[in-house]
């Protein structure tokens, strides 16, 4: 096994990001859009959350409605006016340099319980790790 793999070789450094003023909405678009599940928000050029698919399904409480005719509507759009990306992000995000080993992110996501981790160097976010990229990179080794 290459035990001084580090992030840069194992991360995804086409990092889809949404600003802070985005809506729920657009999010959910990305995310089903991109086939992906985590998007880092940024405010100024600076990350200041994550978003991930989980929180936007814990926010979401039904398909559809049927009103006293029979006729479907979509709720989603209600539910997401309520709420703004900035309420349903998680605000504290860790982050991590290109340099960190695959070693210490496999404990920083199990000890944390997150399943991305954005990259950051000098200040801008250069990448994203994900567990999924994780396990690519251990396949690939067995």
């Amino acid at each position: 096994m290459n035990k001084s793999a580090i992030v840069k070789d194992i991360m995804t450094s086409r990092v889809i990001t949404l600003p802070l003023n985005s809506t729920l909405e657009q999010a959910e678009t990305v995310l089903k859009e991109n086939k992906i599940k985590h998007i880092p928000i940024v405010h100024e050029n600076k990350i200041v959350g994550i978003l991930s698919h989980s929180d936007i399904l814990r926010i979401s409480v039904a398909d559809a409605i049927e009103d006293e005719n029979g006729d479907a509507h979509d709720i989603e759009t209600t539910v997401y006016d309520m709420f703004t990306i900035h309420q349903v992000m998680a605000k504290t995000v860790a982050t991590i340099t290109p340099d960190t080993t695959v070693k210490e992110v496999a404990k920083i996501l199990t000890a944390k319980e997150f399943n991305a981790l954005p990259v950051i160097e000098n200040d801008e976010l250069v990448g994203i790790v994900t567990t999924t990229d994780l396990i690519k990179f251990l396949l690939n080794q067995l």
